[in-house]
């Protein structure tokens, strides 16, 4: 599902524009937020501290309006295939930011896999720099920075988690988030005429907003929560191809044996570093903070 959203949106983007996405999409998501709120907690919801509502907005800035809005404008310029490798990467951000707050130190191992993961991603971009495609270019480079704040993201959000909950750590944030982008939107979204789109255009959207996006992070928390972070992260190295695969089936991108190699050799150093036995993180930490795999599994 995640691997075939990448095309989706790219084929929605073509007929509203990816502000007009965001519009939609931050319509939608609140109202499936305040949905689950109910439906977990009544007409009660859970209340939170003001210091963590701002640590709550916080959240919502950087991993709705900042991610979220840079993933879709990253994809909207890349191509799925580039979308879904770039975004894979993110166990590796979150790797550099827990190394780089003195959380975790990094094994010779975990450092040989950062650098081969970076090579992978250099070797994977070189026929578009090459081609002088930089807007394609640009938007790899968009995308890697999404990665980097949703990894900051993950990381940030785990001691309200542990106090609040998943739930309402992740709806909180959404609604918070919401607000800025729909008022950024806001321009476009008033522009289209909502009336007169091709009927298919609503299922893609849909299918995006409400089945990838919102019941596709709640399943993964509870596949994480039953089979265990350590089994369900190397599933995520399945997106990739997948995406690949239904990019070529669907709207024609094209495959070539430099991109082959990169993602492949990107997805080794990823896995390297994610996977290779860290250095045991000091004991007042442990509590605080996801593991790398842990924070992987979010991605």
């Amino acid at each position: 599902m995640w691997g075939a959203n990448f095309s989706v949106q790219k084929i929605v983007f073509a007929t509203i524009s990816p502000a007009g996405f965001l519009f939609a999409r931050y319509l939608i998501m609140p109202a499936c937020a305040l949905v689950l709120l109910v439906h977990c907690y009544g007409l009660r919801f859970p209340s939170v501290s003001r210091t963590d509502l701002f640590a709550l907005a916080r959240l919502g800035f950087f991993g709705h309006v900042v991610h979220v809005g840079a993933v879709t404008y990253g994809i909207h310029w890349s191509t799925a295939f580039s979308s879904s490798l770039i975004l894979a990467c993110g166990p590796v951000f979150t790797l550099l930011i827990l190394r780089f707050s003195g959380i975790e130190r990094m094994t010779r191992a975990q450092v040989t896999g950062t650098v081969i993961a970076c090579a992978g991603v250099l070797v994977f971009l070189s026929d578009k720099l090459l081609a002088g495609r930089w807007s394609a270019g640009a938007g790899d480079l968009v995308l890697l920075a999404s990665a980097s704040f949703f990894s900051y993201y993950t990381v940030a959000s785990k001691p309200l988690i542990e106090r609040h909950g998943g739930v309402v750590v992740m709806t909180y944030a959404m609604l918070l988030g919401a607000v800025p982008i729909v008022v950024l939107a806001a321009p476009t979204g008033l522009r289209i005429d909502w009336t007169a789109l091709e009927p298919w255009i609503w299922p893609a959207l849909l299918f995006s907003v409400v089945l990838s996006a919102f019941v596709g992070w709640l399943v993964w928390g509870w596949v994480n929560a039953v089979r265990g972070v350590a089994r369900t992260a190397p599933m995520m190295y399945g997106m990739p191809p997948v995406a690949g695969l239904i990019a070529w089936a669907t709207i024609g991108e094209p495959f070539t044996a430099t991109k082959i190699a990169g993602a492949t050799v990107a997805l080794a150093g990823v896995a390297l570093a994610q996977f290779a036995a860290s250095v045991p993180m000091p004991a007042s930490f442990r509590t605080r903070l996801p593991s790398v795999r842990s924070a992987a599994s979010r991605r």
